[in-house]
């Protein structure tokens, strides 16, 4: 396993200091969504692996049987001094379908299920009231109900090598996430400049 973050050039598993914050984002294939979090200016790290499942470690392979229970999920490590947990969750919410229930898109089981998972109390309520925020504009564009879960984050589990930054690897790869043309009331995003456009 690759240590070093190839694009953002930090340690895939660590952390820039006492005072980073980490958060979880599971919103369909984890290949794409992780790559539009890297992008965040103040995001030190991201790597992709399981979460919320019902057995310790499992593959990829195990994961895709939907036995275990496990989303694919995004680890995002950043500075709060640099980035708001608000920036990360307009990220989440609109650039993906967050009322498919167990799928996105094309891709159809549990592990793509959108979900939030929360690492501190002032996380939890505000992916929440952020939730609250964006129903009024996801029933104003004729979509169903948000199906998205808001949890405590549980153990993380480490995707394989190969996953790791997929979209950096494999420049034109499977990506089914873009804009999903709603803004989330939450939050401003700008893009990280000097890294990989999005494609």
């Amino acid at each position: 396993m690759s240590t070093v973050h190839p694009v953002l050039k930090h340690p895939v598993e660590g952390v820039p200091g006492p005072d980073a914050a980490v958060a979880y984002f599971g919103m369909g294939c984890f290949w794409g969504a992780e790559r539009l979090f890297w992008r965040v200016p103040g995001v030190w790290t991201t790597s992709v692996g399981y979460m919320g499942g019902n057995t310790e470690k499992p593959s990829y392979e195990e994961v895709c049987t939907g036995l275990t229970g496990h989303a694919e999920a995004v680890r995002v490590v950043y500075d709060p001094a640099e980035v708001d947990y608000e920036d990360l969750l307009k990220v989440f919410w609109e650039h993906h379908d967050p009322t498919q229930g167990m799928r996105q898109g094309n891709d159809i089981g549990s592990q793509y299920r959108s979900v939030v998972y929360t690492t501190t109390p002032g996380q939890q309520a505000a992916a929440e009231a952020s939730r609250t925020a964006f129903a009024p504009v996801v029933a104003a564009a004729g979509l169903g109900a948000i199906t998205t879960a808001i949890r405590p984050a549980g153990p993380y589990w480490l995707a394989e090598e190969d996953h790791q930054q997929y979209l950096h690897k494999h420049p034109n790869g499977y990506c089914d996430h873009g804009p999903n043309g709603l803004s989330c009331p939450v939050g401003v995003v700008k893009a990280r400049t000097g890294v990989e456009p999005p494609r």
